[in-house]
């Protein structure tokens, strides 16, 4: 006999098969990319040199700037000394703890803004990979951070889905991809003064689904004050979530 866990598992994935994929046309172009990419030479994405491995080449991956492990322990932010910054410590989040993979700053905020604006959908791939590499997988599903009705239409997909798509296939871990919705069409955060972000994501999200007692990876590409994961980690533990947890690319730094 099923577990309730299982049954729901099996719910929510059931439930995203049914509905047509918000960027199912980005998704085919992503496979054909892949395929086109297997067949002919490729080029660093960096520095152009040839790379035979990717669309970076390993002397420029080696020089990213890679986050130290040995940051805050719940938002990641670099620390001198001590396990938990003094943010966090003053104003405890709702998530529990950040794993990122590099600082944003360049050339990974280049790479990203590529991928989001410049129509560089490949490196969905390899972000995604470095990304898996990365975290602790021990949690029992992944939530792609969601992306609203019209920036969908502009963008024409969600950087975060098709990273999560590596992330989950990279793992084994189950993705949700529509387990959650974000119902308010805000300001981007980027373009807003960092004391006002938290107010502008301010019940923008929504879960559908019944997520008691699991452990969540809230996948997104970079984390700046952390409002809008905190905002997603409200609905998400609202909605049954045990721990949540944010799985992102990069993460900026302070000052």
């Amino acid at each position: 006999m099923k577990s309730g866990k299982s049954l729901r598992f099996e719910t929510l994935l059931s439930s995203g098969r049914a509905r047509h994929l918000s960027n199912f046309a980005p998704l085919i172009l992503n496979n054909c990319l892949e395929f086109t990419r297997s067949l002919l030479p490729q080029s660093c994405q960096l520095c152009g040199a040839g790379s035979a491995i990717g669309p970076m080449c390993p002397p420029c991956l080696e020089d990213l700037p890679w986050l130290s492990r040995d940051g805050c322990a719940v938002c990641a932010t670099p620390l001198t000394n001590g396990k938990v910054c003094g943010a966090c410590l003053d104003r405890p989040p709702r998530f529990d703890r950040v794993e990122a993979v590099f600082a944003y700053c360049f050339p990974v905020d280049a790479l990203v803004h590529a991928y989001k604006y410049g129509g560089k959908l490949a490196l969905a791939r390899v972000l995604g990979d470095l990304l898996a590499r990365r975290v602790a997988r021990d949690v029992d599903a992944i939530v792609p951070m969601p992306l609203a009705r019209r920036r969908l239409a502009e963008r024409g997909f969600n950087q975060a889905l098709e990273i999560a798509r590596v992330v989950a296939a990279d793992s084994g871990i189950a993705l949700l991809p529509h387990a959650c919705r974000k119902v308010t069409d805000t300001p981007p955060q980027a373009a807003l003064p960092w004391k006002e972000r938290a107010k502008n994501v301010r019940r923008s999200f929504v879960c559908d689904a019944d997520l008691e007692g699991m452990r969540i990876a809230v996948v997104d590409d970079v984390l700046t004050t952390g409002s809008t994961l905190d905002e997603l980690a409200r609905v998400l533990r609202k909605a049954g979530a045990a721990e949540v947890r944010g799985w992102v690319i990069a993460r900026t730094l302070p000052g």
